[in-house]
């Protein structure tokens, strides 16, 4: 069983990891600041949240799975807020007010 642990734990981290990068490649390629917003925050939670996944099992304790949980609430909260300001920062730049 352990051996199955570790293989899920070792998948799931590789797959968040390919999901940071997709993020990061559409960071750099998009053309303008909301797909770069869009694909940044829509692959770094999934990726992040994989990644969690597969530390899960690894946890020593359950204060210790709470925390990953808990770190991965905050950075979609985070994540969340950054992503409206940069939008409506930017819909703020093309449409002024009249």
């Amino acid at each position: 069983m352990s051996m199955l642990v570790s293989i899920f734990a070792a998948a799931s981290v590789l797959a968040g990891a390919f999901f940071f990068i997709a993020g990061t490649l559409g960071l750099l390629r998009f053309g303008d600041t909301l797909s770069r917003v869009h694909a940044l925050t829509k692959a770094d939670n999934l990726g992040l949240g994989l990644i969690v996944l597969g530390l899960l099992p690894l946890a020593d304790s359950l204060a210790d799975a709470l925390k990953l949980l808990v770190i991965w609430a905050l950075v979609l909260l985070g994540g969340t807020t950054a992503a409206q300001l940069v939008a409506g920062a930017v819909r703020r730049e093309q449409d002024p007010p009249p």
